[in-house]
């Protein structure tokens, strides 16, 4: 026989104070941008770029016609970043995140469904029935403390994912200035295999006259054969550069037949003074606020367990049954588990051990963006500092000494085999220059990284993508080099 109780008061009082409060707030709903709206400031705040959602043809068209208006023209940085960060099917599949995140935060706001049990049964001289309604009350006390808890979550997810949105916005870049300066380095390496074949060809012709030795014959030649693996290497490099940042920016189709500049921006005309990193970055990169809110929510996670560490499961039941020789038969049902074997430590002990985790993770986050900022600035001077040597004094000396041996090769006080032994070292002056440009453009980019997104100080100091050429050299038709020098020495003189 059921025995059935009235409720205490107490748990009354709990249980009509838990679904007032849930019924002036209303249960929750999904909210108009899902979230979104905070990843888009992020990306108009930190990189000045639009970051969209796509979710309807309507919205996938206009990014379509987009990106095809950057493309019309040579791609600059920045357009390769805008076009990432509307393309990139990666990036967008991240953001399915804040769905999912939201999606939990309102079912959390949500009341449980209650049951309902019918039972009929007879004997031989009668029959009995039996209703039973149902809810859990657990589920309806923890309901605020649940919902606070998810609230966190989606924070959290919020955080993570304009935080995936720069790391793609970083990528791109990354990508742009490695497809740029392997072009480079390509029509550079096509240009120094033209003068290595003149070479060889002439040098062919002086062996069969019998003015040139064996030696100096193979030495022409060896430079012109290692000259055309070098221009395949390149080639390949150049193709395989250019691809990452196709997939980085999510193209296909006639899309991946964008045309880059010629050559990567020049150096900024001064080396930004920039103070108080690590205090910026610890308030300012996301991946550190995310890891708080995670830590957060899991000590909000920690409370809730020890409040129900000994209650797993409290429902209340409404009962009506009816027996035919009785009549009916009304009252309540309280179903409480009872902690006889397992009294919720190991659940606690779980609990605990997630927190320290969490705690322990965001501290060596912490720790390890103040390493990889150290280390980006060390890298952002460094490379700058070498860029500016080259640009200023390497390639300048190189490029008077190129002039200096064609005047005296249109004396007639050197061989035209002297010229081409001066490009050769001239190759390795300029090849160096491109090198250690894009070495500064991909330091630039991880230290804004490190900050957590683009610095004002850094931003205004950049020049123009694609500046305005440089005169041609007189020379230009006489010196192999002539052409790759005016790209390397724009700077010269500002």
């Amino acid at each position: 026989m059921t025995r059935h109780l009235m409720l205490p008061r107490a748990i009354c009082v709990a249980i009509e104070i838990t679904i007032a409060t849930v019924l002036v707030s209303g249960c929750s709903t999904f909210s108009k941008d899902g979230g979104f709206d905070g990843v888009s400031s992020v990306a108009s705040e930190r990189l000045g770029k639009d970051a969209v959602y796509v979710k309807t043809d309507a919205q996938r068209d206009a990014v379509n016609k987009r990106t095809q208006e950057l493309l019309s023209n040579p791609l600059s940085m920045d357009d390769a970043v805008q076009i990432a960060l509307l393309n990139n099917r990666g990036l967008q599949a991240s953001y399915g995140e804040l769905g999912i995140s939201e999606a939990d935060l309102v079912q959390a706001g949500r009341l449980p469904n209650p049951g309902f049990t019918f039972s009929r049964t007879h004997w031989s001289d009668g029959f009995g029935i039996g209703r039973t309604f149902s809810m859990g009350i657990l589920g309806i006390l923890t309901l605020p403390a649940a919902t606070h808890l998810e609230s966190r979550r989606f924070e959290q997810t919020k955080l993570e994912t304009a935080n995936a949105m720069l790391a793609i916005a970083a990528d791109a870049r990354k990508a742009y200035v490695n497809a740029v300066a392997a072009q480079q380095a390509a029509e550079y390496a096509a240009q120094v295999s033209e003068s290595a074949q003149a070479g060889a060809e002439l040098a062919l012709r002086m062996r069969e006259a019998g003015n040139f030795s064996k030696l100096d014959y193979a030495r022409e030649q060896a430079f012109y054969a290692e000259s055309v693996a070098q221009l395949a290497k390149t080639r390949q490099q150049s193709v395989a550069a250019r691809e990452k940042l196709t997939r980085t920016m999510g193209l296909w189709g006639q899309a991946t037949q964008y045309k880059l500049p010629e050559r990567l921006p020049d150096l900024p005309k001064d080396r930004p003074q920039l103070s108080d990193l690590e205090s910026f970055a610890m308030q300012n990169r996301l991946d550190i606020q995310a890891a708080r809110w995670r830590t957060q929510s899991v000590a909000a996670s920690l409370g809730l367990s020890k409040a129900t560490r000994f209650i797993n499961a409290l429902e209340l039941a409404y009962v009506d049954n009816f027996e035919s020789d009785k009549g009916h038969e009304r009252g309540y049902e309280i179903s409480v588990e009872i902690p006889l074997f397992d009294w919720g430590g190991a659940k606690l002990a779980r609990a605990e051990a997630i927190y320290m985790q969490s705690a322990n993770r965001l501290a060596q986050t912490a720790i390890d963006a103040r390493s990889e900022l150290r280390e980006s600035y060390s890298a952002y001077i460094t490379s700058y500092d070498v860029a500016k040597h080259y640009r200023d004094e390497v390639v300048p000396l190189r490029k008077t000494i190129s002039d200096e041996m064609l005047l005296r090769y249109n004396g007639m006080l050197v061989s035209v085999f002297e010229l081409l032994a001066d490009s050769r070292d001239q190759a390795a002056a300029v090849n160096g220059y491109i090198d250690a440009l894009k070495d500064y453009w991909l330091a630039a980019t991880d230290l804004e990284q490190a900050l957590g997104g683009r610095l004002a100080p850094l931003a205004a100091s950049q020049v123009p993508i694609v500046p305005d050429a440089p005169a041609s050299s007189p020379h230009a038709t006489q010196s192999p080099m002539a052409s790759a020098h005016g790209a390397s020495t724009n700077s010269e003189g500002k």
